[in-house]
């Protein structure tokens, strides 16, 4: 026989499982143990019985890639209407705008069995929603003045670029961090804040890029980078294979027309055209580029200063 304790235990229980939560009976559900949907036909969503499947569709339709798959992460309906290729031809289209229509028509046929999704995960691409940033440090002699010992310092400085579908590409090379130069790294941006534009080309996961340093004797920068990421899809990294910067003559500038990959495709790695400036091959600052989306600028951990975090691997 139940002692008092035992039956009060038992009654509280019983009157725990039979509350009604507000937040569960906005789906008008109750918290039983057991407790099953009796009619399996309804949806016991809120969001699905009151938003038609056709509001859904065009939600869907103006997603960005990225915020798609986390959507498709939310309930199994949403994970199977997500993969509709109609969501992803738009999205690999703009991605690969260069490569053309047709030929990425002809691509998605023959090389991923027709699958726009699976084009985009597998295919090598350039991202362009956010920046890509290699964070490079080097050790400097301070003055020794009275101490016996000569101090140093762990100087940090960031190599900042951004890459549109036109292929076209912003440069930036500072030591601000990276939610202050976020701010300028666009086509508006002034002569002052040092933001230099460009061009590159993509053949499968080798960039070629070249940018003009403007001057008295102006310097083309002609940059080769290896795209990887760390997971499919993910497109986050670049390898920094070659950084050289070498003089052109002022005839060859005005003949350019701003496209200076077009003119310097051909060239060697030591080649310049300018014997006042001649062609260096750097072998510093070549630490690979991390992608960093706009939303993520402000909280990410190449904000921290020199003191909180002096060495950076990427992976």
């Amino acid at each position: 026989m139940a002692t008092k304790g035992e039956e009060a235990v038992c009654f509280q229980q019983m009157h725990f499982m039979e509350t009604s939560r507000p937040w569960l009976s906005l789906y008008g559900v109750r918290v039983r143990p057991g407790s099953t949907i009796s009619n399996p036909d309804v949806d016991p969503a809120l969001i699905h019985r009151c938003l038609p499947d056709e509001l859904l569709f065009e939600i869907f339709a103006r997603m960005t890639p990225y915020s798609l798959g986390r959507a498709a992460c939310v309930c199994r309906k949403w994970r199977y209407t997500i993969r509709n290729p109609i969501f992803w031809r738009g999205a690999c289209l703009k991605a690969w705008q260069m490569t053309g229509p047709a030929e990425n028509c002809r691509l998605v046929r023959f090389s991923y069995g027709g699958s726009w999704r699976k084009m985009w995960l597998l295919r090598p691409r350039l991202r362009f929603d956010g920046l890509y940033v290699s964070r490079n440090t080097y050790i400097r002699a301070g003055v020794a003045e009275w101490k016996v010992t000569n101090p140093v310092h762990v100087v940090c400085y960031y190599r900042y670029i951004r890459f549109y579908p036109s292929g076209r590409f912003l440069y930036k090379n500072s030591s601000q961090r990276l939610k202050e130069v976020a701010k300028y790294m666009n086509f508006r941006a002034s002569n002052a804040e040092c933001v230099f534009s460009g061009h590159y080309t993509l053949t499968n996961d080798q960039v070629e890029a070249a940018i003009l340093y403007p001057g008295l004797r102006p310097t083309v920068l002609r940059i080769r980078l290896r795209l990887r990421g760390t997971c499919d899809g993910a497109n986050n990294r670049l390898d920094l294979l070659s950084l050289v910067t070498s003089g052109i003559n002022d005839s060859e500038l005005n003949d350019s027309d701003g496209n200076m990959l077009g003119m310097v495709e051909g060239w060697q790695e030591d080649e310049t055209h300018n014997l006042d400036v001649p062609a260096i091959s750097h072998r510093r600052g070549l630490t690979p580029f991390v992608f960093v989306p706009f939303e993520e600028v402000e909280t990410s951990v190449l904000n921290l200063p020199v003191d909180k975090m002096d060495y950076f691997v990427p992976g």
